[in-house]
């Protein structure tokens, strides 16, 4: 395929005073940032599906974008060499290290299982090859298991067994090629695994569907000797009303449930954190409490609409406090900063592709330089260390240890009339804190 992208050029890095858009102003990759490079401790990630298999459309009118690979007209496998070719050629020129895939963003639909299966396998082969020539690696993979019909009841919580095994079929297949190509992980979104109505719906048994599904993927990772992380990736309300991931908690409950809190953790959205009422960086700190913290998918919603918008993120000072918590947990493993993102149905030109990254990108660089900085200071840990000091006491160590039972603490208030005076939280001190690094971090 010719240069699809053509007049934009690699993406360089010109410093917080450049004023050229297409170039980088805070993501500096080889800059080293305590024990890493920026590059290391971003993990940055391209999308196959937003940015190349996507063409603009809505629920109210057709696609807009240019994307040539999309005419139906074409032989599918052609179409999907030439979309595979535009994709690495973007990924490269904005020297990201990683793009992730849905298996049917890659591979056309078409023909039976098994022909689908063997054309599946031949672009695994393609797509190494453009990894072996640019150096780009896989974060994640996953199977399309919400789009085709045969899925509108859900995949592993159909009604229907016979959906099931299709869509274990489809992901046994798609976590064999994540593991071919080096993934780092394999996420699993359930997009349909929930429900509109309960007049309709054995939710006991949906549920227990569910856990099978997973406990199978977690057998077929070890039977083939994937050594990458298994993600679920908590989504609530759209597309079905309730979903059974809704957010980082209530994942973590179903995977206690099932036995596999020890081999799933969670790829958290931005987007979907919001829409299920909680801040970003309340989802990452549930995550990072209860060890499931894997991965991100950095976008933005809006707050007026009610549904999952995948912005590209513009706001360094709302990113600031969940890079933070990600920072104090000790950063990625396996995980990366996936940009989970699309353009506007009006942003019509390819380049418009590129500052749609590259905005999103030094946005979340400067976040994370902010965030690094403040941690390394203890801006926030001294304060929050005092607020929390009388429970290193012997008391407090004793409350937690279970050497105090309620008859014990009531005879100790009782004895020494305990009236603790309040003492204040210092919020907006500390909010302040956070716009001074903003202010001044360079």
């Amino acid at each position: 395929m010719a240069e699809f992208f053509h007049g934009v050029d690699e993406i360089t890095f010109g410093g917080p005073e450049s004023d050229n858009p297409l170039q980088y102003r805070w993501y500096d990759k080889d800059r080293v940032v305590g024990d890493k490079t920026l590059a290391e401790h971003l993990r940055l990630a391209v999308c196959y599906w937003h940015s190349f298999n996507w063409p603009g459309n809505d629920v109210f009118g057709d696609g807009t974008f240019d994307r040539p690979w999309l005419d139906p007209s074409l032989d599918p496998m052609d179409a999907a060499r030439m979309k595979m070719a535009a994709a690495f050629e973007f990924v490269e020129k904005l020297g990201v290290p990683f793009f992730s895939f849905h298996d049917h963003d890659m591979c056309p639909y078409g023909g039976t299982f098994a022909e689908e299966t063997a054309a599946l396998h031949t672009l695994t082969d393609e797509a190494m090859a453009h990894m072996e020539r640019t150096g780009i690696r896989l974060l994640w993979g996953t199977a399309r298991l919400f789009h085709h019909p045969r899925y509108m009841a859900g995949a592993a919580t159909n009604p229907d067994p016979e959906v099931f095994a299709r869509a274990a079929a489809q992901v046994a297949n798609c976590l064999d090629v994540t593991h071919r190509m080096g993934g780092a992980n394999y996420v699993l979104w359930g997009g349909r695994e929930g429900y509109e109505t309960l007049l309709n719906t054995d939710l006991p048994r949906e549920m227990d569907q569910f856990g099978r599904f997973l406990s199978m993927v977690v057998e077929h990772k070890h039977a083939i000797g994937f050594e990458g992380t298994l993600l679920i990736e908590p989504k609530p309300q759209e597309p079905t009303k309730h979903q059974y991931d809704y957010d980082t908690a209530t994942v973590f409950g179903f995977l206690q449930k099932y036995g596999l809190e020890n081999e799933i953790k969670v790829n958290i959205e931005v987007n979907h954190a919001t829409l299920s009422g909680h801040d970003f960086a309340h989802e990452v700190a549930v995550a990072q409490s209860l060890g499931i913290f894997g991965s991100v998918d950095a976008n933005r919603g809006d707050d007026r609409l009610g549904w999952d918008t995948d912005q590209f993120p513009n706001s360094v000072d709302s990113l600031v406090p969940a890079v933070y918590e990600i920072i104090r947990g000790g950063g990625f493993d396996t995980g990366g900063f996936m940009f989970d993102t699309k353009l506007r149905r009006m942003s019509i030109d390819r380049s418009d592709l590129f500052h749609g990254h590259v905005g999103g990108i030094d946005t979340l660089a400067k976040a994370f330089l902010v965030a690094h900085a403040m941690h390394e200071d203890r801006a926030l840990e001294d304060l929050r260390d005092a607020r929390y000091a009388g429970w290193s006491d012997p008391d407090g160590r004793a409350i937690l240890a279970g050497e105090r039972s309620l008859d014990d603490l009531r005879a100790r208030v009782t004895a020494d009339n305990l009236d603790p005076a309040p003492v204040s939280g210092a919020q907006e001190a500390l909010e302040t804190v956070v716009n001074r690094y903003i202010e001044r971090v360079r």
